[in-house]
């Protein structure tokens, strides 16, 4: 994957340091917004709400390489909000299981499941 196809790029798998106010800390740094948090960085995402979590918004996951993702943690703001049969079934098929929950909970559990050496990542949307 090309770091310059996607912007607001840090290389590496990094632990979420925190979450709330609209963003995220991570890296030592902190970011306004939502976020993918993948095996090769994390990236700036787009989706502003539980609307916006479809396979296009979602590209950045299927670019990774196969085997990489087991666990894709769905983080849909401040309440659980199922995703669509077809995106559940589009991960299904590339080897990924999706697991919707709030954000807060999205980024505990995939900073745990990280320092395991999980094969996990993140979609989290930002939480006011």
């Amino acid at each position: 994957m090309s770091e310059a196809k996607y912007a607001g790029f840090l290389p590496g798998a990094h632990v979420i340091e925190g979450y709330g106010a609209g963003g995220f800390r991570f890296g030592g740094m902190s970011h306004r917004g939502a976020i993918l948090a993948l095996p090769s960085g994390i990236y700036a995402w787009s989706a502003i709400d539980p609307s916006g979590i479809t396979i296009e918004a979602l590209g950045p996951v299927f670019d990774e390489k196969p085997g990489l993702i087991e666990h894709l943690l769905i983080g849909t703001g401040r309440e659980m909000v199922p995703i669509s049969a077809a995106l559940r079934q589009r991960l299904r098929a590339a080897g990924i299981r999706a697991e919707p929950m709030q954000t807060g909970a999205a980024a505990r559990t995939y900073s745990i499941l990280l320092g395991e050496k999980r094969r996990v990542a993140a979609a989290l949307l930002a939480a006011p």
